[in-house]
């Protein structure tokens, strides 16, 4: 069998070329050990703001219901008979005692002189059942007569909002008829007494009327303000957070520690009526206090945030 003859020189060197291997890696292990390690990147939300303003706020109920005169009479004939001609048109202007028909009270074999029926107000004529050649009795309307221009609005309000309704309340009408005009009234009539089938109550309003642009038997929208508020602090309503069974809002403040950012701070808050979209704020914040309205659901007390857009205040009446 052969021998194998290691020389001693080469022996030396691959033992040499070990120990220096192993010493590398522990210098490098210690090296990383000691490296400071890089601080962790602190997350910086994107948010928008706007300003907590101090005004006015109004709560309303919104109703509809049909225009009408407000004084209405209806015009009968003295007599019996057969309608024989007629004076007057739907929409006519008549005065006072203006011949409406004539009626023609003979019968076969007796002849009498035809009576004449006239209005007894002043006003227009708004419905008209008579007709020539109709024999009517002396029940039997004529014509329908709307006094004057005084217009009045009935609607009917649910049973759970009847303790918001009072007399003089300041009313807000709109009319298809006329996009983008706001008429005003007021509450003049409640009724006593409740619908059973309904659960409504009747509540008549009284319309301002200029140029006589409202005519009976239109339809109209109106807001019955049931509550005003003047100098508190409100924002939009969208700026709220709820947590835990508290309310919350975000303000943006500058950082203490670092100046060059900002930072949320969170407070509670205690809301009032919240109207379209818009809160009342009763404790917890003061106007001019910057809110954040957008991107506040994922931030926290003392988060760093990036004001991307601020939004114009609301204005100081509702």
């Amino acid at each position: 069998m052969k021998r194998i003859i290691i020389h001693p020189l080469f022996l030396l060197l691959t033992v040499i070329g070990i120990v220096l291997t192993f010493s590398g890696c522990n210098q490098a292990k210690k090296g990383a050990a000691e490296a400071p390690q890089a601080a962790p990147e602190v997350p910086i939300f994107a948010v928008n703001t706007t300003m907590a303003v101090q005004g006015q706020i109004r709560d309303y109920l919104a109703l509809s219901g049909d225009i009408v005169s407000g004084t209405t009479v209806d015009t009968f004939s003295d007599v019996a008979g057969k309608i024989t001609r007629l004076y007057v048109s739907i929409g006519q202007r008549v005065s006072r005692n203006q011949a409406i028909a004539e009626v023609d009270p003979s019968r076969p074999g007796m002849n009498y002189l035809p009576g004449v029926a006239r209005a007894p107000i002043a006003g227009t004529i708004v419905a008209l059942p008579a007709q020539v050649g109709m024999t009517i009795s002396q029940s039997m309307t004529l014509a329908r007569i709307a006094g004057g221009n005084a217009l009045e609005l009935r609607v009917y309000v649910a049973e759970r909002f009847i303790s918001k309704i009072a007399l003089r309340q300041p009313c807000e009408i709109t009319l298809d008829a006329y996009p983008g005009e706001l008429f005003r009234g007021s509450v003049v009539e409640i009724s006593p007494v409740v619908d059973p089938a309904s659960r409504t109550m009747e509540v008549k309003i009284n319309v301002e009327n200029r140029n006589a642009q409202l005519k009976s038997g239109m339809f109209a929208k109106v807001k019955i303000v049931t509550e005003r508020k003047n100098n508190i602090v409100k924002l939009p309503a969208g700026a709220l957070v709820q947590r835990f069974g508290k309310i919350y809002v975000f303000t943006a403040e500058t950082d203490p520690s670092d100046p060059a950012f900002r930072v949320a701070r969170q407070k509670v808050v205690v809301p009032g009526i919240l109207v379209d979209g818009i809160a009342e704020i009763q404790e917890g914040l003061a106007a001019d206090e910057e809110v954040i309205i957008r991107g506040q659901t994922l931030l926290e007390d003392g988060s760093r945030i990036n004001v991307i857009d601020r939004v114009a205040p609301l204005s100081d009446t509702n």
